[in-house]
């Protein structure tokens, strides 16, 4: 892949700005009218928390002076009232905010994820699973903080600064000045270590995402570390990139927390300025008691609102990292383009394929080509077996029909359309596969099955697991189809993952069927019900195997041999046994040691019988 598709942070340029925040306005504008109304509640609390220093000097300057309890309780009440105002508008601005927050990034994680699915293999070849994973978590939390409590402490501090700076100027425009020169003092700080700190905090989650991938490799792959008795190695391989992770952590840390101290002492710096000169001015008899406490307390806002101002700027140079890591995903684009005017497939589907001087090289092999001027046609219901050794090519035309890739040179067609110029998700649909490999979800057994159809009822459903011989099975489950077959169905033998992947394409009831030999691994009870199943499957259906038994090599119509991305020969099996080419040769060798093995796996089961 490109580098400029790779997310990769060795390949990712070095922000120098806050560019990549702004990526989540388009997601806050479906959200407008909450804002808004977030943004109304924030200004009359402010407006009532603003009020208060007023009065309270007007409770200093003639409540304490006045004999008259009743004004004192009437200044009093007033800042009750202020009190509740502002305690009423500040719990609706952060309820509004918050829930804008966590809105955005639920609505920022699906758009992801949703990107990350569609992209081709070829993204995932260069891309470790635990760096999108943890982009989806980790750098989404991050995100969260500042569009969340971050943007609440953002936008009240903001107003309370602004609110304070024009009071205190209207309360006494000569300290106000003071107050003035001493601000550069604070904003420089922020300014130098801002970079810094977005700079640390990118390289603080590239270490996180490091360490998830340690950790989700380990885990999907637990029987073979503890079967290898790797568990100390593996651990000590991720403790390794935790502690480089809280390396990078810890620098950061060290830049935010002197910032944050550095904000806090020349704010409070500049308050004690002020009131300094304010005591002589109350001293000389120029400014009231009152006055300087409403100043005072402006000058406290003003500072406080600045030191939360200074500690929110580093969660946002924080976000900066994680939303550019997530903008990185959201901008990498699929290699697998769908046509801007697709082409349809006609329909009925008929299942008939040609692939026409097929050129393809994997993009990590640009030299080996996996296919070379590769030519195949395929009638509709034809039963065509593809043979030959390992690294042939079989897997990659099954690859090259889903539309994983797109070959260099050639052009595939799928009921006389070019797949490249028709929707690969109808390219799709009309295609099923039976992996060697069975993959199953962490969800029910009807769950799984569903996956070839998500909109099938729960009858056609049990129709198609009765039909892979998978409803047997299924019942005898603690809770029959509800049943949770666990990660990867571990809860199930093999022979009965695959049936469950065999119900699942029949669900699907697609016009062309891809089996990489699915029987290929499992003992002789097991594979005589698959096999079953499979017949249930073929049926009527263009068929393409990936042959490793005898079994099914002499049922196909057609053996297409392979080897170095060439079609070497096809015909029937008596045909090329005759031959004495390369068919006869790995006949001799792979198909008959496969058929010795079943018979000696049979005579041991009847041994075992007669003793």
């Amino acid at each position: 892949m490109a580098s400029n598709d790779n997310p990769r942070h060795s390949d990712r340029p070095k922000a120098s700005s806050l560019k990549p925040i702004r990526q989540v306005v388009p997601f806050l504008k479906p959200y407008t009218s909450r804002l808004l109304l977030a943004l109304t509640c924030l200004i009359i609390a402010a407006a009532a928390a603003l009020g208060m220093p007023v009065a309270i000097r007007y409770a200093i300057d003639y409540g304490f002076s006045n004999i008259d309890p009743a004004t004192i309780n009437h200044y009093f009440l007033g800042l009750l009232a202020l009190s509740f105002v502002y305690a009423l508008f500040s719990a609706m601005r952060y309820y509004f905010v918050m829930w804008i927050g966590e809105r955005v990034v639920a609505d920022i994680r699906a758009a992801v994820f949703r990107h990350v699915v569609k992209m081709s293999p070829e993204f995932f070849e260069v891309t470790r699973t635990g760096e999108v994973l943890s982009r989806l978590t980790t750098d989404t939390t991050l995100v969260q903080s500042v569009v969340g409590a971050g943007m609440s402490i953002a936008l009240r501090s903001s107003f309370m600064l602004l609110g304070g700076l024009i009071m205190l100027f209207i309360t006494s425009s000569r300290l106000t000045v003071l107050i003035l020169v001493l601000v550069p003092l604070v904003v420089f700080p922020i300014l130098l270590y801002g970079k810094k700190i977005r700079r640390l905090s990118r390289a603080s989650q590239d270490r996180i995402a490091d360490a998830s991938s340690i950790a989700g490799e380990s885990l999907n792959a637990i029987q073979i570390v503890q079967a290898f008795t790797l568990e100390a190695f593996q651990g000590d391989r991720f403790a390794a990139s935790v502690e480089t992770a809280f390396r990078t952590a810890r620098r950061r840390l060290r830049a935010s927390s002197l910032l944050s101290g550095t904000i806090v002492l020349v704010s409070f710096a500049a308050i004690i300025a002020v009131l300094w000169a304010g005591a002589h001015a109350v001293v000389q008899g120029t400014l009231s008691a009152g006055t300087l406490s409403q100043f005072l307390l402006y000058a406290t806002m003003v500072a406080g609102s600045t030191t939360a101002l200074g500690e929110v700027w580093g969660d946002v140079q924080r976000a900066a990292g994680a939303m550019e890591r997530l903008i990185e995903l959201l901008n990498t684009q699929p290699v697998i383009k769908i046509p801007i005017q697709p082409v349809s497939l006609p329909t009925p589907a008929q299942g008939r394929l040609r692939l026409d001087a097929i050129t393809f090289n994997y993009p990590s092999r640009p030299l080996d080509p996996a296919l070379d001027h590769f030519s195949l046609a395929i009638e509709p219901g034809e039963n065509i077996a593809l043979v030959g050794p390992s690294g042939a090519g079989k897997s990659t035309v099954f690859q090259l029909l889903l539309r994983f890739y797109d070959p260099r040179q050639g052009r595939i067609l799928l009921d006389g359309v070019d797949i490249v110029s028709a929707h690969p998700a109808e390219v799709r649909q009309r295609i099923g596969i039976v992996p060697q490999n069975t993959i199953l979800f962490a969800a029910s057994a009807m769950e799984n099955i569903r996956y070839g159809r998500p909109d099938a009822s729960s009858d056609e459903i049990k129709d198609a697991a009765r039909a892979a011989l998978a409803d047997e099975f299924i019942e005898r489950l603690p809770e029959g189809y509800a049943s949770f077959l666990g990660e990867k169905g571990v809860r199930l033998s093999g022979g009965q993952q695959q049936r469950i992947a065999i119900a699942r394409a029949i669900l699907k009831n697609p016009a062309i069927l891809l089996l990489d030999e699915a029987t290929s691994s499992l003992d002789a009870e097991s594979e005589r019900l698959v096999q079953e199943a499979l017949e249930h499957l073929m049926y009527q259906r263009t068929t393409i195997v990936i042959a490793h038994r005898l079994a099914t090599v002499k049922k196909a119509d057609r053996i297409v041999v392979m080897d170095k991305g060439h079609i070497i020969d096809s015909g029937r099996h008596d045909e090329l046994m005759q031959k004495s080419g390369l068919y006869a040769r790995l006949a001799t060798l792979q198909f008959t040691a496969t058929k010795d093995m079943e018979s000696q796996e049979v005579a041991g089961k009847l041994e075992i019988q007669t003793r």
